[in-house]
Protein backbone atom coordinates (compact mmCIF):
# COMPACT_ATOMS: atom_id res chain seq x y z
CA UNK A 1 0.00 0.00 0.00
CA UNK A 2 1.36 3.30 -0.92
CA UNK A 3 0.89 6.22 1.31
CA UNK A 4 -0.85 9.39 -0.33
CA UNK A 5 0.94 12.44 1.33
CA UNK A 6 -1.13 15.73 0.36
CA UNK A 7 0.64 19.13 -0.49
CA UNK A 8 1.07 21.34 2.15
CA UNK A 9 -0.44 25.01 0.99
CA UNK A 10 -0.76 28.13 2.92
CA UNK A 11 -2.61 31.27 2.88
CA UNK A 12 -1.26 34.14 0.46
CA UNK A 13 -1.32 36.25 3.95
CA UNK A 14 0.89 33.20 5.75
CA UNK A 15 3.28 33.16 2.81
CA UNK A 16 3.93 36.87 2.53
CA UNK A 17 4.42 37.09 6.31
CA UNK A 18 7.02 34.16 6.21
CA UNK A 19 8.34 35.81 3.29
CA UNK A 20 8.52 39.28 5.00
CA UNK A 21 6.60 41.27 2.15
CA UNK A 22 3.55 43.21 2.00
CA UNK A 23 0.40 41.41 0.92
CA UNK A 24 -1.08 44.19 -0.73
CA UNK A 25 2.03 44.92 -2.77
CA UNK A 26 2.29 41.04 -4.11
CA UNK A 27 1.14 40.44 -7.36
CA UNK A 28 -2.36 39.78 -7.86
CA UNK A 29 -1.68 35.59 -8.50
CA UNK A 30 0.09 35.38 -5.39
CA UNK A 31 -2.79 37.25 -3.60
CA UNK A 32 -5.54 35.01 -5.10
CA UNK A 33 -4.07 31.74 -4.98
CA UNK A 34 -2.94 29.68 -2.53
CA UNK A 35 0.96 28.49 -1.62
CA UNK A 36 2.79 24.99 -1.56
CA UNK A 37 5.37 24.57 0.84
CA UNK A 38 7.69 23.99 -2.34
CA UNK A 39 6.53 26.87 -3.86
CA UNK A 40 7.59 29.21 -0.76
CA UNK A 41 10.52 27.55 -0.43
CA UNK A 42 11.30 28.14 -4.39
CA UNK A 43 10.26 31.77 -3.23
CA UNK A 44 13.00 31.79 -0.63
CA UNK A 45 15.83 29.83 -2.39
CA UNK A 46 15.42 31.82 -5.74
CA UNK A 47 13.07 34.85 -4.94
CA UNK A 48 11.74 36.44 -8.47
CA UNK A 49 12.30 39.40 -9.79
CA UNK A 50 8.70 41.00 -7.80
CA UNK A 51 9.58 39.49 -4.68
CA UNK A 52 13.69 41.01 -4.67
CA UNK A 53 12.25 44.40 -5.43
CA UNK A 54 9.77 43.91 -2.92
CA UNK A 55 12.05 43.42 -0.18
CA UNK A 56 14.35 45.93 -1.60
CA UNK A 57 12.17 48.59 -1.55
CA UNK A 58 8.92 48.18 -0.08
CA UNK A 59 6.22 48.73 1.08
CA UNK A 60 7.37 46.88 4.17
CA UNK A 61 4.94 45.44 6.65
CA UNK A 62 4.80 46.41 10.40
CA UNK A 63 7.54 43.86 11.39
CA UNK A 64 9.95 44.75 9.25
CA UNK A 65 9.44 48.67 9.30
CA UNK A 66 9.98 48.11 13.36
CA UNK A 67 13.04 45.80 12.59
CA UNK A 68 14.86 48.74 10.15
CA UNK A 69 13.84 51.53 12.61
CA UNK A 70 14.91 49.81 15.69
CA UNK A 71 11.97 49.62 17.52
CA UNK A 72 8.82 47.14 18.72
CA UNK A 73 5.68 47.03 16.44
CA UNK A 74 3.73 48.71 19.34
CA UNK A 75 6.58 51.93 19.54
CA UNK A 76 5.26 52.17 15.97
CA UNK A 77 1.85 52.45 16.52
CA UNK A 78 2.76 54.66 19.63
CA UNK A 79 4.64 56.86 16.70
CA UNK A 80 1.76 56.77 14.76
CA UNK A 81 2.64 54.29 12.10
CA UNK A 82 -0.11 52.05 11.37
CA UNK A 83 0.60 51.46 8.05
CA UNK A 84 3.17 49.55 5.87
CA UNK A 85 6.20 52.08 4.40
CA UNK A 86 8.66 52.31 1.87
CA UNK A 87 12.21 52.12 2.15
CA UNK A 88 12.23 55.78 1.19
CA UNK A 89 9.67 56.72 3.79
CA UNK A 90 11.70 54.60 6.24
CA UNK A 91 14.99 56.64 5.56
CA UNK A 92 13.29 59.58 5.80
CA UNK A 93 12.06 58.96 9.04
CA UNK A 94 15.98 57.93 10.20
CA UNK A 95 16.85 61.19 9.05
CA UNK A 96 14.28 63.00 10.88
CA UNK A 97 14.35 60.92 13.85
CA UNK A 98 11.35 62.57 15.29
CA UNK A 99 10.83 62.41 19.10
CA UNK A 100 8.90 59.68 19.58
CA UNK A 101 11.85 57.27 17.15
CA UNK A 102 14.31 58.30 19.84
CA UNK A 103 12.24 57.69 22.61
CA UNK A 104 11.16 54.05 21.37
CA UNK A 105 14.59 52.94 20.46
CA UNK A 106 15.69 54.29 23.73
CA UNK A 107 13.23 51.84 25.28
CA UNK A 108 14.00 48.83 23.04
CA UNK A 109 17.50 49.71 23.97
CA UNK A 110 16.51 48.79 27.65
CA UNK A 111 14.50 46.03 27.03
CA UNK A 112 17.49 44.46 25.13
CA UNK A 113 19.56 45.55 27.73
CA UNK A 114 17.43 43.69 30.68
CA UNK A 115 16.78 40.71 28.20
CA UNK A 116 20.47 40.19 27.96
CA UNK A 117 20.80 40.98 31.77
CA UNK A 118 18.04 37.77 32.57
CA UNK A 119 19.37 35.57 30.47
CA UNK A 120 22.74 35.95 32.19
CA UNK A 121 21.68 35.46 35.68
CA UNK A 122 19.52 32.48 34.52
CA UNK A 123 23.13 31.15 32.59
CA UNK A 124 24.63 31.55 36.38
CA UNK A 125 22.04 30.06 38.25
CA UNK A 126 22.17 27.18 35.84
CA UNK A 127 26.17 26.93 36.08
CA UNK A 128 25.36 26.52 40.22
CA UNK A 129 23.06 24.23 39.99
CA UNK A 130 25.43 21.50 37.77
CA UNK A 131 28.14 21.84 40.14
Amino acid sequence: MTQHHSTQTMKPATAAKKLGVYLDATPADFREGVVSRAELNAFQADPPQWLRELRRTGPHPRPVVAAKLGVSIAGLARGGITEALTTDQIEALKQEEPEWLRKERATQAEVRKESARIKQKQAEQAARQDD
